[in-house]
């Protein structure tokens, strides 16, 4: 079914009138300290203990996407209040140890950590052109003891990276098991990719998901999504069917997000659309489900330059959607969103006075 008849058909009648709640803000990773230039890319889950864990890229001696970056964690044992030592995840030399996306098994009580990995002296522009020394890969680390403790990283490329793409990314941001539904169980993770045009012979974007149905023991690769468009999140709409809906960072100047989704629990997706309402100043965002308040929840910057990051909700699975509260005002970048109480939701999220990549902060704050 086209995505835009499947959310007229889930749309929801109520209209639910929202206010901007207070805000908590608590500043979880500062650029220049802990022996790391700066930190990016944040994603944040809630372990199967309640325990919160903040994850991120710690890169070493500049801002840049390209060097030496390890895979860093922090943990919070109250809800976001106060924040662990930091916790090296992912250290290899001078490498590049980066894009966590963290999925709970919720029947295991496992935390599984997909993640890539490239040499420190290739770029993003190299691999893409086919001119580094190395290329872009793929692996996973998981947890049993609710993130104190990590195992090695495993590679898991050749299952889940086809041989034609060049740039590969996970997330970045979190992964999702599935609920309901003939795939109930599924771990999907959404994950992005770049690849040869034939046409023009130049880099073009896309957008894919892989997931496991053995409980992280082993990871497939679903169909892709595309063309101009990548860095994705993804969540199950309240359907009863295990319906995905993937929000999608969009090249095609629109100005929107783009929606796509899939009924087979990741493996197709239908042509990406436009998310009409969701301002797209081409950066990642972060989208979850609230099964506690039955909502859909999103956040990114909601300008057209890198500014004012504020969450937004839909309660008619994602066809519409409205404000629940701005987080910051100034330069603020990637984001990523996570349930806490019933009503009640936190955002680690990139932001600062005079540029968006000063701090990684976790604001607390009221859903309707």
């Amino acid at each position: 079914m086209p995505l835009l008849r499947l959310l007229s058909a889930l749309a929801a009648s109520a209209v639910v009138a929202f206010s901007a709640p207070p805000v908590v803000q608590t500043d979880v990773f500062i650029s220049g300290r802990e022996g790391y230039h700066t930190y990016r890319i944040p994603a944040v889950i809630r372990a199967a203990n309640g325990s919160i864990l903040a994850f991120c890229e710690g890169r070493k001696s500049s801002s840049s996407d390209t060097g030496d970056i390890d895979l860093v964690l922090k943990r919070s044992l109250d809800d976001g209040r106060t924040w662990s030592p930091l916790q090296v995840v992912w250290d290899d030399a001078t490498n590049t140890c980066g894009n966590p996306c963290p999925v709970l098994d919720e029947n295991t009580g496992a935390l599984w950590l997909l993640l890539t990995h490239n040499l420190g002296t290739d770029g993003q522009r190299a691999i893409e052109a086919r001119t580094a020394k190395g290329t872009r890969t793929v692996w996973v680390s998981h947890s049993m003891d609710h993130g104190v403790t990590w195992t090695k990283p495993a590679e898991i490329t050749a299952s889940v990276k086809n041989t034609a793409w060049t740039w590969y990314a996970t997330g970045p941001g979190v992964g999702i098991q599935i609920k309901h539904g003939p795939h109930r169980g599924r771990l999907v993770i959404p994950c992005d990719h770049y690849y040869d045009d034939a046409a023009t012979a130049k880099p073009r974007s896309g957008a894919h998901a892989i997931f496991s149905d053995d409980h992280g023991l082993t990871w497939q690769l679903g169909a892709s999504i595309g063309p101009d468009l990548n860095e994705c999140q993804v969540a199950e709409l309240f359907d009863g069917r295990g319906t995905l809906l993937m929000n999608l960072r969009s090249y095609r100047g629109t100005g929107v997000r783009l929606h796509a989704s899939s009924t087979d629990g990741g493996a197709t997706w239908s042509a990406p659309v436009d998310a009409d309402g969701l301002i797209e100043p081409v950066c990642q965002g972060s989208i979850l489900r609230h099964d506690a308040a039955k909502l859909l929840l999103f956040s990114n910057p909601a300008a057209k330059t890198r500014v004012n990051v504020t969450v937004r909700s839909s309660s008619d699975h994602g066809a519409t959607w409205r404000d629940v509260t701005p987080l910051h005002a100034g330069p603020s970048a990637y984001s990523s969103l996570v349930a806490l109480g019933r009503k009640e939701a936190g955002c680690l999220y990139e932001r600062g006075d005079k540029r968006a990549y000063e701090k990684i902060t976790f604001a607390r704050f009221s859903v309707p």
